[in-house]
């Protein structure tokens, strides 16, 4: 018997929202290891945060707040206020999946004890969850440090946005066996001194592969492969609202045509007076 065709992907039943009375926690998050993958997005404000929340485990607060919503070059212009302002509306918004607010550059890599001060405004004022650092060489000591007194940390490894500049560019990461090794080392690195889960960014599937084998905590997958313990992309990117998005990018959604339709329907409809309608209408009563 000929196996049956099978349906378009348009045409699948859609993930069912999940059912939850309290927030996701770090460790809830680490005990997935190798189990159910995680569903990670982003978000920046409060609608956006209210919407995805059932469908997401965690929501990153990501400093990737300044390019999509704020139209900077790179990360490494973003502050302290502004992350704390959109986590705050993060929360405002979400009501189960666990929060991580990013630290954003030049906030924690100087001293642990620097570190532990931004860390604690952010939560103190936000009241995420957790936060997130990129991991170089120098972050296992601060990780470490902030663990112990009582900061969730999900580290970053491989295409590090806020060292852009060092590495030249948005370029995906471990072409070459030297540069692989060490993003093995700094995964490892962060998983022993206490790192709830680790992100992957921007690396070949092998790699991928090989840092979710060697750590014991969850490997948060962004342009890696789909062995890693779970996912996360940039919402308004996989809802295409922008026509450029990076090559990891599937575009789930056709955002910027709605809204472009939806305007532009608005547009003619102020033009020719028929809008505001009848019902939009406010009627006097004496």
């Amino acid at each position: 018997m000929s196996a049956q065709p099978q349906p378009p992907s348009d045409s699948r039943p859609h993930s069912r929202p999940v059912k939850r009375t309290r927030r996701v926690t770090a460790p809830q998050i680490t005990g997935r290891k190798g189990g159910e993958p995680i569903v990670c997005l982003t978000a920046y404000d409060a609608p956006t945060a209210e919407i995805i929340d059932p469908h997401c485990d965690l929501i990153l607060v990501g400093d990737s707040v300044g390019m999509v919503v704020h139209g900077l070059p790179s990360t490494v212009g973003v502050t302290m206020d502004m992350m704390i302002m959109h986590g705050q509306a993060v929360m405002r918004g979400s009501k189960t999946a666990m929060v991580v607010v990013d630290l954003p550059f030049g906030s924690y890599e100087g001293t642990p004890d620097t570190a532990f001060a931004s860390a604690s405004r952010v939560m103190m004022e936000t009241s995420c969850q957790a936060v997130k650092i990129e991991s170089g060489s120098y972050a296992a000591k601060t990780i470490a440090y902030l663990v112990e007194r009582g900061i969730p940390v999900m580290s970053h490894v491989g295409l590090r946005p806020q060292s852009m500049h060092v590495l030249g560019g948005f370029r995906a990461r471990g072409r070459n066996q030297k540069v692989a090794d060490e993003i093995l080392r700094n995964a490892v690195a962060a998983a022993e001194a206490g790192s709830f889960a680790v992100v992957v960014e921007g690396v070949s599937a092998e790699i991928a592969e090989r840092v979710t084998k060697a750590v014991d905590i969850p490997t948060i997958g962004i342009g890696a492969s789909p062995n890693c313990d779970g996912q996360i992309l940039v919402t308004p990117d996989m809802l295409g609202l922008f026509d450029r998005v990076p090559k990891f990018v599937h575009k789930f959604g056709n955002m910027r045509e709605q809204i472009d339709a939806s305007v532009s329907q608005y547009a003619d409809e102020v033009k020719s007076r028929t809008f505001p309608r009848a019902e939009n209408l406010y009627v006097f009563k004496d």
